[in-house]
Protein backbone atom coordinates (compact mmCIF):
# COMPACT_ATOMS: atom_id res chain seq x y z
CA UNK A 1 0.00 0.00 0.00
CA UNK A 2 2.63 2.14 0.48
CA UNK A 3 3.76 2.88 -3.50
CA UNK A 4 -0.19 3.94 -3.79
CA UNK A 5 0.11 6.51 -0.68
CA UNK A 6 3.62 7.79 -2.30
CA UNK A 7 1.72 7.68 -5.58
CA UNK A 8 -1.20 9.75 -4.11
CA UNK A 9 1.11 12.32 -2.69
CA UNK A 10 2.68 12.98 -5.44
CA UNK A 11 -0.74 13.39 -7.12
CA UNK A 12 -1.22 15.70 -4.37
CA UNK A 13 1.84 17.96 -5.28
CA UNK A 14 4.49 16.47 -3.77
CA UNK A 15 7.65 17.19 -6.54
CA UNK A 16 8.96 14.15 -8.12
CA UNK A 17 12.28 15.46 -6.88
CA UNK A 18 11.83 14.81 -3.37
CA UNK A 19 10.83 11.38 -3.85
CA UNK A 20 13.78 10.08 -1.93
CA UNK A 21 12.40 12.08 1.26
CA UNK A 22 8.86 11.02 0.21
CA UNK A 23 9.20 7.23 0.59
CA UNK A 24 10.09 7.21 4.09
CA UNK A 25 7.26 9.60 5.34
CA UNK A 26 4.93 7.48 3.48
CA UNK A 27 6.19 4.29 4.72
CA UNK A 28 6.54 5.90 7.99
CA UNK A 29 2.75 7.76 8.18
CA UNK A 30 1.57 3.99 7.37
CA UNK A 31 3.01 2.83 9.75
CA UNK A 32 1.66 5.27 12.32
CA UNK A 33 -2.08 4.75 11.47
CA UNK A 34 -1.76 1.34 11.31
CA UNK A 35 -0.82 1.52 14.78
CA UNK A 36 -3.86 3.41 15.84
CA UNK A 37 -6.26 1.26 14.20
CA UNK A 38 -9.20 -0.71 15.81
CA UNK A 39 -8.75 -3.91 16.49
CA UNK A 40 -9.60 -6.36 13.92
CA UNK A 41 -9.42 -3.64 11.30
CA UNK A 42 -6.92 -3.83 8.42
CA UNK A 43 -5.55 -0.88 6.01
CA UNK A 44 -7.19 -2.39 2.99
CA UNK A 45 -11.01 -2.20 5.36
CA UNK A 46 -10.33 1.53 4.78
CA UNK A 47 -8.05 1.45 2.11
CA UNK A 48 -9.45 4.91 0.45
CA UNK A 49 -9.14 7.08 3.86
CA UNK A 50 -5.89 5.39 4.98
CA UNK A 51 -4.57 6.21 1.83
CA UNK A 52 -5.51 9.80 1.73
CA UNK A 53 -4.47 10.03 5.43
CA UNK A 54 -1.36 8.33 5.10
CA UNK A 55 -0.69 10.98 1.77
CA UNK A 56 -1.33 13.75 3.77
CA UNK A 57 0.78 12.81 6.92
CA UNK A 58 3.32 12.24 4.12
CA UNK A 59 2.91 15.85 2.65
CA UNK A 60 2.79 17.63 5.90
CA UNK A 61 6.14 15.99 7.03
CA UNK A 62 7.70 16.91 3.95
CA UNK A 63 6.37 20.49 4.54
CA UNK A 64 8.32 20.49 7.84
CA UNK A 65 11.46 19.52 6.18
CA UNK A 66 10.63 22.25 3.13
CA UNK A 67 9.85 20.40 0.51
CA UNK A 68 6.29 20.40 0.58
CA UNK A 69 5.49 24.26 -0.18
CA UNK A 70 4.12 23.60 -3.69
CA UNK A 71 0.68 22.19 -3.08
CA UNK A 72 -1.43 25.24 -2.60
CA UNK A 73 -5.01 23.94 -2.32
CA UNK A 74 -6.60 19.88 -2.36
CA UNK A 75 -10.20 18.84 -1.94
CA UNK A 76 -11.68 15.55 -1.67
CA UNK A 77 -15.36 16.25 -0.84
CA UNK A 78 -15.98 18.44 1.93
CA UNK A 79 -11.87 17.91 3.07
CA UNK A 80 -9.42 20.15 1.90
CA UNK A 81 -5.88 21.19 2.22
CA UNK A 82 -3.78 23.79 1.64
CA UNK A 83 -0.26 24.68 2.18
CA UNK A 84 1.95 28.01 2.17
CA UNK A 85 4.26 28.22 4.64
CA UNK A 86 1.65 28.41 7.46
CA UNK A 87 2.90 26.10 9.61
CA UNK A 88 -0.40 25.00 11.14
CA UNK A 89 -0.65 21.48 11.30
CA UNK A 90 -3.37 21.18 13.49
CA UNK A 91 -6.05 21.57 11.26
CA UNK A 92 -4.42 18.78 8.68
CA UNK A 93 -4.72 16.46 12.23
CA UNK A 94 -8.21 16.95 12.66
CA UNK A 95 -8.96 16.41 9.62
CA UNK A 96 -7.03 12.84 9.50
CA UNK A 97 -8.78 12.36 12.57
CA UNK A 98 -12.14 12.77 11.26
CA UNK A 99 -11.66 10.89 8.40
CA UNK A 100 -10.35 7.96 10.52
CA UNK A 101 -12.52 7.97 12.88
CA UNK A 102 -14.58 5.01 12.36
CA UNK A 103 -11.72 2.77 11.87
CA UNK A 104 -9.39 4.03 15.10
CA UNK A 105 -9.40 2.90 18.38
CA UNK A 106 -10.72 5.23 20.90
CA UNK A 107 -8.12 7.73 21.69
CA UNK A 108 -10.36 10.25 23.56
CA UNK A 109 -11.27 10.30 26.75
CA UNK A 110 -14.14 9.83 29.01
CA UNK A 111 -16.50 10.76 32.40
CA UNK A 112 -17.01 8.27 34.96
CA UNK A 113 -19.47 9.04 37.48
CA UNK A 114 -18.24 8.18 40.94
CA UNK A 115 -20.42 7.64 44.04
CA UNK A 116 -19.60 9.60 46.83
Amino acid sequence: MTEQIIALALAMGAPESQREVLEPLCAAASEALTAQLRPGVTPQDCADAFAVCAAWMALDGLSAVGGGGEVTSFTAGDVSIQTGGSGDTGGLTAQIQRLMAPYLRDGGFYFQGVTG
